[in-house]
């Protein structure tokens, strides 16, 4: 690995990840603000949430397995494991 690759692999992994809340008044100003500054990255809350084609395609697919398990097809599990699963 070339000391180039090294520092990039520091830079990247040396960075910090904060969570600020601001006034919904100031969001517009504050995100100019941040965005000027070159060592900042921002991450988008909507990065993390899935998209609306995202959340179809779950239930889509969630609606085929219970069309197969109808269908004796697919094995259902019990009600108590899923929601375990869901707790844990």
């Amino acid at each position: 690995m070339s000391a180039a690759q090294r520092q990039l692999l520091l830079y990247f992994y040396s960075m910090k990840e904060i969570t600020i809340k601001i006034k919904d008044s100031k969001f517009k100003f504050f995100m100019e603000l941040i965005h000027n500054f070159d060592f900042v990255k921002v991450k988008n809350e909507s990065d993390d949430e899935p998209s609306k084609e995202e959340i179809l395609e779950g239930i889509r697919r969630g609606l085929q397995e219970v069309k197969l398990i109808e269908e004796g097809k697919m094995k259902s599990r019990p009600a108590k494991e899923f929601i375990r699963e869901l707790q844990g």
